[in-house]
């Protein structure tokens, strides 16, 4: 299956990466007058691409075209499984697949690119578990920090009714209400959807057992942040504690909730919204060392 082709926001141009002997296709957008201030690296959810995060329904959207207005250079990368990958793996990869290539991918990237004080990962749903995933393993000196918005570590939807759940990508779950979102959204996000991998759907049932396992790990600042309409994750009072309780080698671990947002939250009214406050979170990462080419 392939979707149709969409020219990107100014100053956002493809690329493409080499992973250890898989090529990732990604969007990059680099600011214009100075050097990168650090360099974000935008994971996409389950069923989507890297576009999610250079939404064309309205100017405000472009998490790509924000960053780099403030300094930031912005990598959105399509993960294993997606983009110019899904020939090579049409199965996709398993999570601690992903993590290696994804590792390879960005050290092709830094390379070839300034990427200034180091890197962040912003991460959107199963991105969320890459990005998770990823860090447990990361060298924390390269590694500023995480922004994960709609994942979390206990699913709101029963054991068995995942699977059926993701083989449709439940409308509902994955949206919201329709008035959450810009009115050409539907139309252009077809341009950023694409088929989820099988391996995606055997590894989401897994994740709570997985995620215990690796939040001992993790060594960099986190922030979490749930929308207020967010329905495929618990985010009640008690499941966020258990949720911040188990990240104990985290310096810092921060919940927020979006207001007025669904699942997809870069896609939505709010985009802007949650894109400043996840570059404030990095603004925040960057105070606790020192600015300078990496």
């Amino acid at each position: 299956m392939t979707t149709a082709t969409q020219a990107p926001s100014r100053g956002v141009r493809p690329i493409t990466l080499d992973a250890a002997g898989v090529t990732l296709s990604a969007l990059l957008r680099e600011p214009e007058q100075t050097p990168p201030r650090a360099t974000v690296v935008a994971l996409h959810g389950a069923g989507m691409s890297a576009g999610y995060f250079d939404g064309q329904a309205h100017p405000d959207l472009s998490l790509l075209t924000l960053g780099a207005r403030l300094g930031f250079t912005v990598l959105a990368v399509d993960r294993p499984g997606y983009g110019h990958s899904a020939g090579l793996l049409p199965e996709g990869q398993t999570l601690a697949e992903q993590a290696r290539t994804l590792r390879a991918a960005l050290d092709d990237f830094a390379a070839r690119h300034a990427t200034g004080a180091g890197l962040y990962l912003l991460a959107h749903s199963f991105g969320g578990k890459l990005a998770l995933t990823t860090a447990a393993d990361a060298t924390p000196d390269r590694l500023l920090g995480l922004d994960i918005s709609g994942c979390g570590h206990r699913y709101a939807v029963l054991p068995d009714e995942l699977p059926e759940a993701l083989a449709r990508m439940h409308f509902k779950r994955s949206w919201g209400r329709l008035g959450l979102y810009p009115p050409n959204t539907f139309r252009s996000s077809t341009t950023v959807v694409a088929p989820m991998p099988v391996r995606e759907r055997w590894a989401a049932a897994s994740w709570p057992e997985v995620f215990a396992e690796l939040a001992l790990r993790i060594r960099v600042p986190i922030r979490f942040t749930f929308a207020e309409h967010e329905l495929w994750w618990c985010h009640d009072r008690p499941a966020l504690a258990d949720l911040t309780g188990r990240l104990t080698s985290a310096p810092r671990v921060v919940v927020d909730r979006q207001p007025d947002a669904g699942h997809n939250i870069s896609l939505g009214w709010a985009a802007r919204s949650y894109h400043l406050r996840a570059l404030g979170f990095l603004e925040e990462c960057l105070l606790r060392e020192p600015e300078g080419g990496a």
